[in-house]
């Protein structure tokens, strides 16, 4: 058979598009040149590979025949023809082949980016790196960008001060109800008792001396003697060991029942009536005309209505409440102060069991490890910003009469500095934009909030977000002495209560060479190690913040820590650093819960691509355990958001969601307690409630 006719034949039997400039020529003269396939000038280009497909195999079954049999039609230059032309044919395929390849990669590569989402979260710490490694791990094919005002968010650079010391803005405890944190230690292969100091008691003090003490509940020991009729082997093994997890509030009450030092009996018992209204309160978390009736209170006011002794409410409800939720009774809503009062007496024996960091701070014993994993393991897909500040979020109207909207742009800032020649610094600000956003997730405090409310009209124009930006934020300060000698305290952990040296703050203080020992080398920088290291943090301190750092620095070394524990006036003060916090802290004030963002934002019917994660969101259904201000609930918030947006932004489900773990159930006791409440509260008003 003419080759000629061959290649006719199988072209002509394939379904494709091409330039058909070769065929006339085929048909007109019987034959080809091998210069004239070999060369450009007659170009037949496939679009279709399944057609070209078809056409390679015929040609690779024709070279085979070509090798298996000799082809002569009684002329040889016939046969180096066909053998060229074999050869041309082949290397057309060949080409073909490559530049199919090409466009398909090109398509599947256009494709993805066409398909492929983008999600930027705003502000780093729990909420903000939850969000960043659900969004991340999701499986989604998704560009995730961080912004953060911090210059290094992931952690990895230490804050140090001028003298090259560590410090860290405020001391922060680990709970036993921690699951997603320790499941992340984990996740991540990092030794629990690498990373936590076992977990500690903490001691109040106020001018009359040493008021209470907070007991490790799940390492507490009888605190009376048992029957002598007992055996022996039952005796010690109750009173020498820690006694067994008991149910709820009877095993705090006997933990802690020798360790309130100036509280009578009678004024501790006083707080029963307070328990049931946290039954109540917490039992009808769903009904949200209960949560804001308690909320409307002041925690004052509930104390006055159940009759708690003011020497209880004074001596120890007050100083705890500065120090965990920042504010006195008389400034906190009693809903927030009964999800704190719930842990301590109601959840589980060992609920307020709480631990620290052991070595260095939070930022670099947890958040690096988790944010220098994410960073390796989706270098493709995860931007770091730090630096910087987000000014302006806009908003695309895609529906005006059904308020259906979408965010799609962000403006923020960073700032360089420029070194002069004559020895002064310019600091430039550099305007950056990110378009084509498909989710937003704010993981910001109530100041962040208002900032970038203030400069974005169109969140402004929804009351969720202007209401969350009308609430207010707690001063906070943060203090760091190296000393000259060491200073041994009955506890590591410690609370001042009742100085008038605080000016109505809330004030604590932590001996960090007895939380990290064996590394106080890391405490001490650069420098040789000396003495003891304390960190002391003041809350509610808006009469303290504007204090010159000296003063604030003489307060503690001449009137609170000598109070507490006197040996601290034979210690010197080598090195010190003040870090002022105005207005970063969430207040949770009376009616404030109505103003607090949900994690939905301004809902999915309005606007579905923005989410709201901190300690401080509404959860709605997908509510934590965790209450309050509390590390564990702000890293659940964060990813939750971040399941709720790929949810909100996706038509399909070709995503992971990270599921998150709940903390324990309510004990059996706490359950049958609801259930009873709620039956009488059928027919009893609630009087004591706004």
């Amino acid at each position: 058979m003419n080759i000629s006719y061959l290649l006719l034949f199988v072209l002509s039997n394939c379904n494709f598009t091409y330039s058909f400039i070769i065929a006339p020529q085929i048909v007109k003269n019987r034959h080809i040149s091998t210069e004239s396939i070999s060369s450009n000038r007659y170009p037949l280009f496939i679009k279709d590979k399944s057609t070209f497909t078809g056409i390679k195999a015929e040609l690779d079954e024709w070279n085979e025949n070509l090798d298996d049999k000799n082809v002569d039609d009684g002329s040889n230059n016939n046969k180096d023809d066909e053998v060229e032309l074999k050869s041309a044919a082949l290397e057309w395929a060949k080409e073909q082949a490559k530049e199919l390849e090409e466009m398909d990669e090109e398509q599947e590569e256009g494709k993805e980016e066409i398909d492929r989402k983008k999600y930027v979260v705003i502000g780093g710490g729990w909420a903000g790196w939850g969000a960043v490694k659900a969004l991340c791990q999701s499986e989604m094919n998704a560009e995730v960008i961080l912004l953060d005002a911090l210059p290094d968010p992931t952690g990895s650079q230490p804050y140090v001060s001028k003298s090259g010391k560590p410090v860290e803005a405020g001391t922060r405890g680990f709970w036993k109800d921690y699951p997603n944190i320790y499941a992340l230690c984990d996740e991540l292969n990092l030794n629990e008792n690498e990373i936590f100091t076992p977990y500690t008691n903490s001691s109040f003090y106020s001018p009359d001396g040493l008021e209470a003490t907070a007991p490790v509940f799940s390492e507490a020991k009888l605190p009376f003697d048992l029957p002598s009729f007992l055996p022996e082997s039952v005796t010690s093994s109750l009173t020498d060991n820690a006694f067994p997890m008991l149910p709820s509030p009877l095993g705090q009450v006997i933990a802690t029942f020798p360790l309130f030092e100036r509280i009578p009996l009678s004024d501790r018992a006083s707080m029963i009536g307070l328990l049931l209204a946290t039954i109540d309160c917490l039992g009808n978390a769903q009904d949200e005309k209960v949560t804001e009736g308690y909320d409307k209170m002041t925690a004052h006011e509930l104390f006055i209505k159940f009759n708690l002794s003011s020497r209880l409410v004074n001596d120890f409800i007050k100083p705890t409440l500065l120090v965990g939720l920042f504010k006195p009774p008389e400034e906190l809503s009693a809903l927030v102060v009964m999800e704190l009062l719930y842990y301590y007496a109601l959840a589980h024996q060992d609920s307020f069991d709480v631990r620290w960091i052991k070595n260095g701070t939070v930022a670099d014993s947890l958040i690096s490890p988790l944010a220098n994993t994410l960073i390796d393991d989706y270098s493709s897909s995860l931007q770091v910003l730090g630096g910087s500040f987000v000014k302006t979020i806009s908003i695309d109207h895609i529906d005006d009469k059904k308020m259906n909207m979408k965010a799609s742009k962000i403006l923020y800032t960073t700032a360089t500095r420029h070194n002069n020649k004559d020895g002064s610094i310019d600091t430039i600000i550099n305007e950056h934009t990110i378009d084509d956003i498909d989710g937003i997730i704010l993981s910001v405090g109530c100041k962040g909030m208002r900032s970038i409310v203030s400069s974005s009209p169109d969140l402004a124009r929804l009351p969720t977000f202007a209401n969350a930006a009308s609430l207010q934020g707690i001063d906070v300060i943060s203090v760091r002495l190296w000393l000259d000698t060491k200073v041994h305290t009955r506890t590591p952990a410690n609370v001042f209560s009742r100085f008038d040296s605080l000016r109505g703050a809330g004030g604590t203080f932590f001996m960090l060479d007895q939380f990290q020992e064996g590394y106080e080398d890391a405490l001490w920088g650069d420098s040789d190690v000396q003495g003891s290291v304390v960190a002391c943090d003041f809350y509610n301190a808006g009469s303290v913040i504007n204090l010159s750092d000296d003063d604030i620095v003489d307060i503690l070394m001449n009137e609170l820590l000598p109070s507490a524990v006197p040996k601290f006036a034979d210690a010197k003060v080598v090195d010190s650093w003040v870090g002022k916090y105005p207005g970063t802290v969430s207040w949770f004030s009376p009616g404030s819960y109505a103003l607090r963002p949900p994690l939905e934002g301004a809902g999915n019917d309005i606007l579905p691509n923005i989410k709201c994660a901190g300690d401080w969101v509404k959860m709605g259904e997908r509510e934590h355990g965790a209450k309050g201000l509390c590390q564990e609930r702000a890293f659940v918030s964060g990813i939750e958001a971040a399941n709720s947006l790929l949810q909100s932004t996706t038509d399909d489900e070709s995503y992971k969601m990270i599921d998150v773990l709940p903390v324990r159930d309510d004990e059996i006791q706490f359950q049958l307690a609801v259930q009873a409440n709620n039956a009488v509260m059928k027919y009893l008003p609630r009087f004591w409630v706004r």
